[in-house]
């Protein structure tokens, strides 16, 4: 029971911990704060910038590492190096070449250290928010329906389809968690995925879901290209799953979403596994969405025992431009490594090392198949974790190893693992003995210094890195809704009477 109510506290959005038993799925539970501190003058962008813009025909992939602090950054990138033979230390991320970089405060308006929900509101509305709640005006709190549907926030993605760009979503989560939600979703509570998740009386007050408003944007037009996790969202409770007999659907309204999306336009394609999805062909005008797991997808490590198999961040990120390769207005893309974040939360480094190697593949992809004349390519995170980089290793020390003890001091310290957290499932009292244990493995549990059921996340400022159109404006150190004056200038032109788009046919 308390590692729920630390899920709900963090406001991590609860997922299976992969080195032990799963709990039970916690039931919905809303937060709220009667702080209304006011955001600086800096932290919101007005809306009318927006209004008179056309499409510059220029192309944006976001990169969002859910979690993916420096520390995560410099580990990754050591562990990547030496899973290619090197010392590591020395290796080069794909993002790591981009010249425009940035750091990038992360505070909710209501919270020093912030959720995701939060932050990436920020990134996609130009507007600070409190945490845990989407797309909304932050002076909406947590889980108030009726100032929810009052203060929307506008969005990148609103603006882009208004304006006739296709648009993406790929991530390694639940299609509805917070990352991707933010983009089409305006919720006081981020946990509303399915109808099961909102209050009776907040949907008689008119709000909807997070899943039924991925299916009913943009006027039921919708999202072109969406993959991820979480089926179990969209499918009524007495559907059961394609790929596990014993679990179901969670919408009490038996709605079947995907059903329905298929009916209301002819040219859609559902896939939930891999071979579906390997079947699809980018060169044609379906919109597909892809759900892979009733939650999230598998984290990295675990992808290859799925047994109904799953595209990973690399192959989904590929479908997806080269989907909208001849896209005439460019497109929005935002692509999640969403469980580098879940890694961190339960103190297991090695997943969130790989998943993070998963992300930086998803890069290398779009490097490849782009070209920064017409597309920036913008890689961040939405907040850090609580992971350090410690002790005196040598150059070359397995970064998930252990740090050599000095001769002088063998006969009273313990050997300890260059990579710690500050705080969450690891610690251990007193701490545990490490000569014989494989700190390496797929499963160990990095130790804690401060004892908590799951770990947090952390403060400090995220990197942003950039390459292409406008991404010379990512620089010095910025408020995280600064990121979206980047992608929109990007994206969008002030109109002259040579670009003036006349017609809605004449957007695609």
């Amino acid at each position: 029971m308390r590692s729920i109510v630390w899920c709900v506290l963090i406001l991590a959005g609860c997922a299976a911990d992969p080195t032990s038993t799963p709990a039970p799925a916690a039931t919905s539970t809303s937060i709220s704060t009667s702080i209304s501190t006011p955001a600086p003058t800096d932290t919101s962008v007005a809306a009318d910038i927006v209004s008179p813009a056309t499409p510059s025909g220029n192309n944006v992939i976001l990169f969002v590492g859910d979690g993916m602090g420096i520390s995560t950054i410099t580990a990754g990138r050591i562990y990547r190096g030496q899973q290619l033979g090197g010392t590591g230390e020395e290796h080069v991320l794909a993002f790591e070449t981009f010249e425009n970089v940035a750091l990038v405060k992360t505070y909710n308006t209501d919270m020093q250290v912030p959720d995701s929900a939060g932050t990436m509101t920020a990134i996609v509305t130009g507007e600070k928010t409190r945490a845990g709640v989407l797309s909304v005006g932050a002076d909406v709190e947590r889980g108030d329906c009726e100032a929810a549907l009052a203060n929307p926030l506008r969005t990148l993605f609103e603006i882009a389809v208004e304006h006739g760009l296709r648009t993406g979503v790929v991530t390694t989560t639940t299609v509805t968690h917070a990352t991707p939600a933010a983009g089409y979703a305006h919720a006081p509570d981020r946990d509303w995925e399915a109808d099961s998740n909102v209050p009776e009386e907040a949907k008689l007050a008119g709000c909807r879901d997070i899943a039924q408003q991925l299916i009913d944007f943009n006027e039921g037009k919708g999202i072109d290209v969406v993959l991820g996790g979480g089926r179990q969202n969209f499918r009524p409770v007495s559907a059961v799953d394609p790929e596990y007999a014993d679990q179901y659907g969670k919408r009490n309204d038996e709605t079947d979403l995907i059903a329905h999306w298929q009916k209301e336009a002819p040219n859609r394609q559902f896939v939930w596994n891999l071979e579906q999805f390997n079947a699809l062909r980018p060169d044609t005008p379906d919109q597909v969405l892809g759900l892979f797991e009733p939650s999230h997808m598998k984290f990295e490590a675990d992808r290859a025992d799925d047994a109904g198999g799953e595209p990973s961040l690399a192959e989904m990120t590929r479908f997806a431009i080269n989907k909208f390769a001849n896209s005439r207005h460019g497109y929005l893309l935002v692509v999640e490594g969403g469980r580098i974040d879940h890694a961190h939360h339960f103190g297991n480094a090695y997943r969130a090392m790989t998943d993070m190697t998963a992300l930086d593949d998803a890069v290398q992809v779009a490097k490849d198949l782009t070209d920064p004349e017409d597309t920036l390519i913008l890689v961040t995170a939405d907040h850090s974790h609580t992971l350090t980089i410690a002790g005196y290793p040598p150059r070359g020390n397995p970064i998930l190893g252990t740090v050599p003890i000095p001769q002088a001091y063998a006969g009273f310290m313990k050997p300890y693992t260059t990579l710690t957290y500050a705080n969450g499932p690891g610690y251990k009292q007193p701490p545990a003995d490490l000569s014989e244990a494989d700190t390496q493995a797929k499963d160990y549990r990095q130790a804690a210094a401060v004892a908590l059921p799951v770990e947090t996340h952390a403060g400090e400022d995220v990197a942003a890195y950039a390459q292409g159109p406008n991404a010379s404006a990512l620089r010095g150190v910025i408020e995280q809704n600064r990121i979206f004056d980047v992608l929109y200038g990007a994206l969008f032109r002030e109109p002259t009477a040579d670009n003036q788009i006349t017609t809605q046919e004449d957007v695609r």
